[in-house]
């Protein structure tokens, strides 16, 4: 589904990210972790086109898409969900939700019956402004806004920062759900590393910039042997 060779990004003299290389398999979740400044948020805005990188290419579905636009890659089938929970706060959380599919051709209301059938919350609270959801109701609604492109690939920028666990063990379980059930491909980046390997078939470590580890996942079976790169990147 994606692949990755040789990526140097930097802005400026500031370099942020030094010859990344990776593969994400279809219907796979990949976990990517690390600590601050590891270059995680670099690796998914140069991924979905907002970063130009300064070397190598990003292959996805067979085509190098490293110099598309956004809107081009978007609708080739990348979705990405910053950091951040960014809704439209004025609109209501359909038409929040309807922005997401402004990219496909044919009609939404499919897509839009199954989104709001993944999140019951967001159904009782469709006609009313996103302004009014709680920080969990706005991460279910930017992640429901880009399944709403139905997306091949999803890119997730720390979606369970800020939130209390239980909300975070669902959007988690969603994740499963989808790639178990439509076949769909998630890069996640986490800085919670249990929970992103609760739910991922490979991790990547990034640190300053470089890929340190990059291996299969069996619960915390991974790295499981270099206690010192644990510890250090993956927090436990």
């Amino acid at each position: 589904m994606l692949t990755v060779e040789g990526l140097d990004v930097a802005y400026g003299p500031v370099a942020a990210l030094h010859d990344v290389s990776f593969t994400v398999a279809p219907a796979t979740i990949t976990a990517v972790l690390g600590a601050n400044g590891a270059g995680k948020t670099s690796l998914l805005r140069t991924l979905s086109g907002l970063v130009r990188p300064r070397r190598g290419r990003i292959v996805f579905d067979g085509q190098d898409v490293r110099r598309l636009a956004v809107e081009t890659i978007a609708r080739r089938g990348m979705a990405h969900v910053p950091e951040g929970r960014g809704v439209i706060a004025e609109l209501t959380v359909e038409e929040n939700l309807r922005l997401g599919g402004l990219c496909r051709r044919e009609p939404d209301g499919d897509e839009l019956d199954d989104v709001l059938e993944r999140f019951p919350a967001l159904r009782e609270r469709r006609r009313q402004p996103a302004h009014t959801l709680s920080g969990g109701e706005r991460q279910m609604l930017v992640v429901g806004r880009a399944l709403m492109a139905r997306p091949r690939l999803l890119l997730l920028d720390e979606p369970s920062l800020g939130l209390a666990p239980r909300v975070a063990a669902q959007i988690m379980a969603l994740l499963r759900r989808l790639r178990d059930e439509r076949g769909l491909t998630v890069l996640l980046v986490e800085q919670n590393a249990r929970s992103a390997l609760s739910v991922a078939d490979h991790g990547i470590v990034l640190n300053l910039g470089r890929v340190v580890a990059s291996a299969a996942v069996e619960g915390e079976g991974f790295l499981a042997g270099d206690e010192q790169l644990r510890r250090a990147y993956l927090g436990f």
